[in-house]
């Protein structure tokens, strides 16, 4: 599972850095989701390693243009270029729908596979074999969400070594000890499967804020996230406009980090008045107001990405976590 940021700035683009979009990437099902879709996110998708063509779904945080704008545009274009692209999921909070058929009642665009629109509410929003998607009302000027996606946990890994050692030929009775049963061998041995099994591979959890003062809902949801992408507006010293705005500082995200136990703090959606490399408070000081706090701070780049590593555990092995910085 690899964040990839095709946009980290707010309220407009900068030469810097695109509007809100975030890609979630899941390599080894060759599929990825994004989460909100600001003006000028296709444009960051020619310059990403994702394709238009592998898009599943898409996750509206809140209904502000720059979480937004990009959205048409963006459909259309995975018509353009996908003739048979695949169905197409966009969740969303209350008036997406809405603002959906306006748009295309206006300015119709015919899109060339199935696409289903969902309203989201507190509560599960998605769920499969591997994954589940929950969203939690977060504290903006607009109703906004946060979504944490949570991998289920992975059956261990068959120690295939243990059960040679163990003299079990290999066949059926293999599956049979894998699935965790009992077995009995021709000289009378009784084996159970659960001492050839490492233990289980716990699920990754990512969770991304939107937009949001700080809040209990979402340092609820982020408890114990192997990656909390959160938004970092503001430098404390202009809390006020953080308030004003219905934002969040730096100090404020790394607090919400550690008082949820998170393994890594990525921040994203900086106002362009830090930007200034030689100004009075740069981005530098912005990640320093954070890793005072919260150690594991990392700053979101555009077209950067964070890759987040599962938890590997061995028969008779701790569990370490693996982390790229």
């Amino acid at each position: 599972m690899i964040v990839t940021f095709l946009g980290t700035g707010s309220g407009a683009p900068t030469t810097r850095r695109n509007v809100s979009g975030i890609g979630l990437r899941f390599l080894q099902a060759g599929k990825w989701w994004l989460f909100d879709c600001g003006e000028g996110t296709q444009h960051q998708l020619l310059r990403a390693p994702m394709k238009i063509s592998q898009l599943e779904k898409i996750f509206i945080t809140h209904l502000h243009g720059d979480h937004l704008y990009g959205l048409i545009g963006l459909l259309a274009s995975r018509s353009l270029r996908n003739g048979e692209a695949s169905t197409l999921e966009l969740y969303g909070p209350p008036g997406l729908d809405r603002y959906f058929k306006a748009v295309m009642e206006t300015s119709p665009v015919h899109l060339q596979y199935p696409l289903q629109l969902r309203i989201v509410s507190e509560g599960v929003v998605y769920e499969d074999e591997d994954v589940i998607v929950t969203c939690r009302l977060a504290n903006h000027r607009v109703a906004s969400y946060a979504y944490s996606v949570v991998e289920k946990e992975k059956p261990g890994a068959f120690q295939v070594d243990l059960a040679k050692a163990a003299g079990v030929p290999f066949g059926p009775l293999y599956g049979a000890l894998k699935r965790g049963e009992q077995i009995t061998l021709e000289d009378g041995r009784v084996l159970d499967g659960k001492d050839f099994v490492g233990e289980p591979q716990p699920g990754r959890k990512i969770v991304f804020s939107g937009d949001t003062m700080p809040c209990q809902s979402v340092l609820e949801l982020a408890e114990g996230a192997d990656l909390l992408v959160h938004e970092a507006t503001y430098a404390d010293k202009d809390q006020d406009l953080a308030v004003r705005s219905g934002h969040s500082t730096a100090k404020e995200a790394a607090e919400i980090g550690k008082k949820a136990g998170i393994k890594m703090l990525c921040l994203t959606h900086f106002s362009p008045r830090y930007e200034d490399e030689e100004g009075d408070f740069t981005m530098e000081d912005l990640l320093a107001e954070a890793q005072e706090i919260f150690p594991c701070t990392l700053l979101a780049e555009d077209l950067g990405s964070v890759p987040v590593k599962r938890v590997r555990k061995s028969v008779g092995e701790a569990a370490e976590a693996c982390y790229n910085e």
